[in-house]
């Protein structure tokens, strides 16, 4: 059985801390980032607003409790 060790990160484009899966950073493809701030690039990258985001967020981070 794979034993998983769990790694909490700081975020550099927004200085969270987290513990799971990073992302990949859409803007260089070499800086690890916080899985909402991937989320929120793609979501940029589609012309899709600030306040959207957060409310689209919201709503991953609820689905996930």
């Amino acid at each position: 059985m794979k034993s998983e060790t769990l790694r909490i990160r700081i975020c550099p484009r927004c200085g969270a801390r987290y513990g799971r899966q990073p992302a990949l950073s859409r803007t260089d493809g070499i800086t690890l980032i916080c899985p909402d701030c991937g989320t929120r690039e793609a979501l940029e990258s589609i012309g899709v607003g600030t306040e959207e985001q957060e409310q689209i967020l919201e709503a991953i981070h609820r689905s996930q409790q």
